[in-house]
């Protein structure tokens, strides 16, 4: 991969001050802080500022925004930005969450698929770490081993059971996602739903007791009945929705012969390489359609394409 390439969602800037905010009482002390920066989620959409360019910014809000969160939730502090603290909210409960917040006409609440290829990738990252971060805290309010409530620790990087004081970390589901390619073709597979002439690179989730090679192998075969040679890291994403971490891998083939699972996949073929350059270069005109660049699975047919594994 070259050095410059980094996917998106990836290198979140923020300092998560995991010594730090062990102590309630610098947490306490950076909630009281004036200079400290709020990002509001509102039903897991993201702030965002328009440039007027076609540009987009995470869109912070000072500390008052801290009063506009939902009541059963509690600030989490995503990190530190030159020493100031930063917090994500949920405010999914408010009817209307920008007047109640007070944006201007350049403010508004996305959806971070859609607004993501127009925010730099530093504001990617963040938004990364506080969709996957709100999500998963609104989602365990109640412990699993005892049902009692659950109230978010040391800034909410885990939640701790009232009751039982059982400790629930926030967790993050691995899936391979692979480009199988020789000298001349690579496999693409495609699901039903997706948009006609749509195909993307094979992927699924590690199970349990596997390792990231394994799972590349048995997903590969259980997809598209291809066996491998051989499985090369090439690099990873976060994919908040809702808590993933893509591991992108190439591996070369060791047979040819497709056998689909048929309830799984929608299609999958091999495509020969200048099919996938005209995809790439000229999307518009080509007849297969790719996922966006946004995502890890356009970084991994790219490099295959211009052989770049």
């Amino acid at each position: 991969m070259p050095a410059e390439h980094r996917n998106t969602y990836a290198g979140n800037p923020l300092n998560r001050v995991a010594r730090e905010r062990r102590s309630a009482e610098w947490i306490a002390t950076q909630l009281a802080r004036v200079d400290l920066r709020v990002l509001p989620l509102w039903r897991l959409q993201i702030p965002c500022r328009e440039d007027g360019g076609g540009r987009l910014a995470l869109a912070w809000q000072p500390r008052a925004a801290l009063d506009r969160r939902d009541p059963q939730s509690e600030p989490l502090l995503l990190g530190t930005s030159g020493g100031v603290p930063c917090f994500a909210i949920d405010v999914s409960a408010l009817d209307d969450p920008a007047a109640a917040l007070a944006f201007g006409a350049e403010v508004s609440f996305q959806e971070p698929q859609g607004a993501v290829a127009a925010l730099d990738l530093d504001d990617s990252g963040v938004t990364a770490q506080a969709r996957a971060f709100v999500g998963w805290h609104a989602r365990h309010p109640h412990c699993a081993v005892c049902g009692g409530r659950t109230a978010a620790a040391d800034g909410g990087i885990f939640r701790r059971c009232e009751g039982c004081e059982t400790e629930h970390f926030p967790r993050t589901d691995p899936v391979v996602i692979t480009v199988v390619g020789d000298a001349d073709r690579c496999l693409l597979g495609r699901q039903a739903s997706w948009p006609p002439g749509m195909y993307s690179a094979l992927a699924g989730f590690v199970d349990q007791g596997e390792s990231i090679e394994d799972a590349v192998r048995r997903e590969i075969a259980e997809e598209a009945g291809i066996g491998l040679r051989d499985v090369r890291y090439h690099s990873s994403q976060p994919w908040p929705y809702p808590a993933s971490l893509m591991i992108g891998c190439h591996a070369r083939p060791a047979s040819t012969e497709i056998d689909m699972d048929e309830v799984e996949m929608d299609d999958v073929r091999w495509f020969e390489r200048a099919a996938v350059l005209q995809a790439i270069r000229q999307p518009s005109d080509a007849g297969l359609r790719l996922p966006p660049p946004t995502a890890i699975a356009h970084t991994l047919i790219r490099a295959w394409a211009l052989d770049e594994v």
